[in-house]
C-alpha cells in the first residue's frame, strides 16, 4: 500500500492547476506546493501521450525538490479533429499562444464541422522519489461539446466552449466546487486516491 505524503510538489506552472489541485487536496491535508515557487522550470514534454509527459515532469520535479510529486497532463481532444489539440492543448496556437487564440484556433478548425463532439482528458502521476519504480497512474475523461460562442466566467483554457450536455452549461459556468467534483481532473484525482489507499 503507497501512502501519500502531507507536502507534494506540483509539477505544473498553470496558475488554474495550482489552484484546483489545492482545493482538491485541501479536505486530506497535503499541502500543494507549485514548482513554480521552487523556481523549478517546466520539463520537456516530447512526448506522443499524456502520460508519458506527465511522469516526465513529475520525475523532474521531484529531482529538483526532493520531495514526492504529482504531475498533471491533460488536454482536450476533438473528435473531428482525431484528437487534436491533445498533448498540444496549451500551445494549440503556437508555443507561446495564450488562452483566446488557441480558443480561436480551434474554432477556426472547426467551422465547416458538424460534429463537435469532444474530452477532456487528465492523466495524473504520483512518485514518492524520482526514481519511483511504481507511479501511480491515474486517468479521467469529461465528454462534452464545443461551441461557438463563449459562456461563463470561471474556469480557464478551452471551459467557456466546452459545453457539457447533462448540464446546460459550459464548463466556464459550472459553480468551481461542482467542477472539481466532475471534471476530468476530478475523476483522475478519485481514481488516484483510490490506488494509493487500496493498491
Amino acid at each position: 500500500m503507497t501512502s501519500i505524503a502531507r507536502q507534494i510538489v506540483l509539477a505544473s506552472l498553470n496558475p488554474g492547476k495550482l489552484k484546483e489541485f489545492k482545493a482538491l487536496f485541501a479536505p486530506l491535508g497535503i499541502d500543494v506546493i507549485s514548482q513554480q515557487d521552487l523556481q523549478i522550470p517546466a520539463a520537456p514534454e516530447p512526448h506522443p501521450t499524456f502520460i508519458e509527459n506527465a511522469l516526465a515532469k513529475a520525475r523532474q520535479a521531484s529531482a529538483l525538490s526532493g520531495l514526492p510529486s504529482l504531475a498533471d497532463d491533460s488536454g482536450i481532444c476533438v473528435d473531428a479533429l482525431q484528437g487534436a489539440p491533445g498533448i498540444h492543448s496549451a500551445r494549440f496556437a503556437g508555443p507561446h499562444a495564450n488562452d483566446d487564440q488557441n480558443n480561436h484556433h480551434l474554432l477556426d478548425l472547426l467551422k465547416n464541422e458538424s460534429n463537435r463532439q469532444a474530452k477532456y482528458v487528465c492523466a495524473l502521476v504520483y512518485i514518492q522519489h524520482p526514481s519511483d519504480p511504481e507511479p501511480i497512474i491515474a486517468t479521467g475523461t469529461w465528454h462534452g461539446e464545443i461551441i461557438d460562442t463563449p459562456k461563463g466566467i470561471h474556469g480557464f483554457g478551452y471551459d467557456p466552449y466546452f459545453h457539457l450536455v447533462e448540464h446546460q452549461q459550459t464548463v466556464a459556468e459550472l459553480d468551481p466546487q461542482l467542477k472539481n467534483t466532475i471534471s476530468h481532473r476530478a475523476l483522475a484525482m478519485q481514481e488516484l486516491l483510490q490506488k494509493l489507499h487500496y493498491e
